[in-house]
């Protein structure tokens, strides 16, 4: 397995947005024990996913295909059951750890108690999303426990609206809501608009992310759903995203292996 602490992602810190570092992760959005494929968050709609890389729609198996035909040693994980409010897969998590990759995880937290045993699990990178999250309280709360390295805060919208579970978060502008996230220690983003994933227009949130670049210039932002082809990771590279998300373009075949050695995979 590989060791939970072993995050280079502040290394983007150091290091100018215009150098181009942008790594791509590949998303498992998981239901029912299977990797099923996202419909504009619609997720009743989500079914097993069908993939030019492998047969089979098991986690390990599909993992395993796109670590070794990409070479890729990171994933996100959405535990579409556990945002539901049920408990997390750890054991589906560990079977893909066990292939020697690091997992960034939403598993629908509410509060800090919630995430020790994704810790405890070796989880390297746990996702927070906006979706689920308590409030600014409880964000404070899991900053100064986990560690700011530990934890992403994951901008939850839909048609570029805030989708938030917080009463705190629920009217305002997404600008504020990540501007309060890095006042209160995050430093770590990832901007997502359900609406967009799995339909392969683009993620519609590149100003956005551009204009958290500009505002919050330590701030290290992901970006995902939606994602076409190898042009739309040059597009979000350029606004100052630093990895980006994509599970469709893969499986299709739109980004194909060769067209990721002008990225950093490290």
């Amino acid at each position: 397995m590989a060791k939970p602490d072993n995050i280079g992602y502040f290394s983007v810190q150091g290091q100018s947005r215009s150098e181009g570092i942008v790594r791509v992760i590949p998303v498992l959005d998981l239901k029912a024990g299977m990797v099923v494929r996202g419909v504009a968050g619609e997720r009743e709609k989500y079914r097993p996913i069908v993939s030019r890389l492998v047969s089979s729609s098991a986690p390990r198996e599909v993992a395993s295909a796109l670590q070794t035909l990409f070479g890729l040693q990171e994933f996100y994980i959405a535990d579409l059951d556990a945002i539901g409010g049920a408990p997390p897969a750890l054991s589906i998590y560990a079977g893909i750890q066990s292939l020697g990759v690091n997992l960034w995880v939403d598993a629908g937290i509410r509060v800090m108690q919630q995430i020790t045993p994704l810790l405890e699990a070796g989880v390297a990178t746990v996702v927070v999303g906006l979706e689920t999250l308590a409030g600014p309280d409880a964000l404070a709360e899991i900053v100064q426990r986990a560690g700011v390295g530990r934890i992403v805060f994951s901008l939850d919208l839909r048609k570029q609206k805030p989708l938030a579970s917080s009463v705190a978060w629920r009217e305002r502008d997404p600008l504020f809501i990540a501007g309060e996230a890095f006042a209160i220690g995050v430093r770590r983003l990832l901007v997502l608009d359900l609406a967009s994933v799995g339909m392969g227009g683009g993620t519609g949130t590149e100003e956005l992310c551009r204009e958290l670049a500009r505002n919050h210039p330590t701030l290290e932002i992901s970006a995902g759903g939606g994602v076409r082809d190898v042009d739309d990771l040059r597009r979000l590279r350029d606004t100052g995203v630093q990895n980006v998300f994509v599970a469709s373009a893969l499986h299709d075949g739109r980004i194909k292996p060769t067209d990721l050695g002008e990225f950093s995979q490290e």
